[in-house]
């Protein structure tokens, strides 16, 4: 069997039950795009980078709304998340090419929610020879590109229109 570690996380996942503020519902609302790492919006959905990615151009998708679980979704809301999902898919296979992806959703702190409260769905690129060494005897991730960077790559790709 072959074990991903991301030993970095846990400083993240101990934390995100202590923010005072949903990063979503910030990101959601935010009047500043670039610190909130917001990719698109639309009028039911926000897309952002992940602030402690698992590779380049891990994406989140979510609801606007504040909501845990995706069954306490509208089917407008459904459709809209998916839709947005699809688009930065499209987004990362035309700046970066990656050889697959893992996506989905954590539901529950069991499950491997950093944010219980707030739904997400999370688009993770991968390459063949994605990882090395210095996860497993460092305790480090090697990113090679700027989170800053990869916003405005992607952003580059995305339809330009602003909210659907």
């Amino acid at each position: 069997m072959r074990v991903l570690w991301a030993p970095w996380r846990m400083s993240y996942v101990r934390r995100a039950s202590e923010m005072a503020e949903c990063v979503f519902c910030r990101a959601s609302l935010s009047d500043d795009e670039e610190r909130d790492l917001v990719l698109r919006r639309t009028q039911y959905s926000v897309a952002l980078l992940n602030a402690y990615p698992y590779n380049t151009a891990h994406v989140m998708v979510a609801p606007r709304r504040h909501i845990a679980r995706p069954e306490l979704l509208c089917d407008h809301e459904m459709l809209d998340i998916f839709s947005l999902a699809k688009e930065i898919v499209r987004a990362i296979d035309e700046e970066y090419r990656p050889d697959g992806y893992n996506v989905g959703l954590n539901i529950g702190r069991v499950a491997g929610a950093g944010i219980e409260s707030h739904l997400h769905i999370h688009i993770v690129p991968r390459w063949l020879g994605d990882t090395n060494y210095m996860p497993v005897l460092a305790e480090t991730k090697v990113m090679p590109e700027d989170l800053r960077t990869t916003l405005s790559r992607l952003r580059s790709r995305l339809v330009s229109g602003g909210e659907r």
